[in-house]
């Protein structure tokens, strides 16, 4: 099995070209990771995890620690195979969106998980990182919760120029990069503007509706 995090996506067809997409921060572009295409080929989530513990094997981790819903999977497997190289229990948790005083959403550590965050070193991992937003949330509810943010890493990093250890304040690294024009509406190249917009996968449908055009 390959050891490019995106040739295994591809091997999956997980990764969609010569479109044009909407993504999750409004911009458009015309390359789309499908994430969530390569969770239900298990061995391929499990080389992916087998990957991220190999890059921190060498590292002292207590716990591997994502967003819910695709980061519970990967510190699933990450953890495991930590454990197998370490000889020691490694744990794996999530952090999931929870409503807070105000009814704002944001990510916490429940169901008891947050024991095994404080006072220990965390590995933080994400599936994508587009902005880096939500990884970053992660690392900032790991703080919150007294726990020590060791490393972090993503499976792939699709803006390697702004999502970086500067910008998680801690150390960072990616499986695999796939840089990708990601551009404002108004700017997006005219080949890619007169392409329909793909409402299968990203936020396409939901884009479409909001201009009353679907």
């Amino acid at each position: 099995m390959s050891d490019s995090v995106v040739d295994i996506l591809k091997s999956v067809g997980a990764v969609m070209t010569d479109d044009h997409f909407v993504y999750t921060s409004g911009k458009h572009g015309d390359v789309y990771i499908n994430k969530d295409a390569v969770y239900p080929h298990t061995q391929k989530v499990a080389q992916i995890g087998k990957l991220f513990a190999q890059h921190c094997k060498d590292m002292d981790i207590d716990t591997v620690a994502a967003p819910a819903l695709g980061g519970i999977i990967l510190s699933q497997w990450t953890a495991y195979y930590l454990s197998e190289l370490k000889g020691k229990e490694v744990a794996g948790v999530y952090a999931e969106k929870v409503a807070n005083n105000m009814g704002e959403k944001q990510f916490a550590f429940t169901r008891g998980y947050d024991q095994y965050i404080k006072g220990k070193k965390v590995l933080v991992i994400e599936d994508l990182a587009n902005t880096g937003g939500s990884v970053k949330k992660i690392v900032d509810v790991v703080r919150e919760a007294g726990g020590n943010v060791v490393v972090v890493g993503v499976m792939v990093n699709r803006s390697p120029d702004s999502v970086n250890s500067k910008m998680m304040g801690a150390p960072f690294f990616a499986l695999d990069v796939l840089k990708v024009g990601v551009w404002d509406e108004k700017d997006l190249p005219a080949e890619i503007a007169k392409r329909p917009i793909n409402t299968k996968v990203g936020h396409g449908k939901q884009y479409l509706q909001e201009k009353g055009l679907l």
